[in-house]
């Protein structure tokens, strides 16, 4: 697939949920969100149908994001299921790494080749403070389960958060060359505003290059993180709503009012 731009889009991130267990400051409101019914998710068999249609147009590599994808509930199915659709050469997926240690081995088994964890700060009070919920034990437990596992190379996405000024960033660079891991930093970004920038150590926010769309836990198909713009595969049918988001792809993102990051994906 060539986009208006001649970009080839080789990479689709999918939204399994919009449910997660935590609740980052610059993720979730405090308050919770409104969540999807069940009947508006998409079922694992239809997710995959969408991987299996957008294959034959081109896709190569599938990111499971959410949310929190280990939340969502057939996920290491769901992966196995990917790993049999032809043309499908990667499956990775971002999480917060809560849950790992419990999946990490039977993911690998099921197909998945790689992970990104979230980690924002080391400092155990600070995290659960950033995340609201959450224990940072498990997120290491859950690295040395994808280590163990061989989920690798294991990225660690930080974002450098408004919400706090103590993160220790040299801390975390420190943890990540000591174990190992590829670090990534992110700046905090605002999808009403149209704020972001390239990931440091990524490729992700540099539009020159961008080779993706979206598919969310609803079945719209987004063109990109910064636009208002989607196409749902239950309305238009999945090779439609494939072509009208390529389509719309814009050359660069400008902002996305419509969505946030929890049922997005970030």
């Amino acid at each position: 697939m060539l986009d208006s731009y001649n970009r080839r889009i080789t990479y689709l991130r999918v939204s399994v949920t919009d449910r997660c267990n935590l609740r980052c400051r610059y993720c979730m409101p405090e308050d919770g969100i409104h969540l999807l019914k069940h009947d508006e998710i998409l079922s694992l068999e239809e997710i995959v149908e969408v991987i299996r249609e957008g294959a034959k147009l081109g896709l190569k590599k599938i990111r499971l994001t959410g949310g929190e994808p280990l939340v969502r509930k057939g996920i290491v199915q769901l992966v196995e299921m990917i790993n049999q659709v032809d043309g499908i050469e990667e499956i990775a997926m971002t999480t917060n790494g809560v849950l790992l240690n419990k999946y990490a081995s039977d993911l690998k088994k099921a197909g998945l080749k790689r992970v990104n964890i979230s980690l924002d700060t080391l400092d155990e009070k600070e995290f659960k403070s950033i995340t609201r919920l959450g224990n940072l034990n498990d997120v290491k437990k859950g690295i040395v389960a994808a280590q163990n596992a061989g989920l690798t190379p294991i990225k660690i996405n930080v974002v450098k958060t408004k919400f706090s000024n103590k993160q220790n960033i040299e801390a975390i660079e420190k943890f990540c060359k000591e174990e190992g891991l590829n670090i990534r930093f992110i700046h905090q970004m605002d999808l009403e505003t149209g704020d972001f920038s390239v990931v440091e150590g990524g490729e992700g926010g540099n539009c020159k290059i961008c080779n993706r769309l979206r598919l969310m836990a609803n079945g719209d198909v987004k063109p990109c993180l910064f636009s208002n713009s989607g196409y749902n595969v239950k309305k238009y049918g999945i090779k439609e709503a494939f072509q009208l988001a390529l389509g719309a792809k814009p050359e660069e993102g400008s902002m996305n009012q419509n969505h946030k990051f929890y049922n997005i994906g970030g």
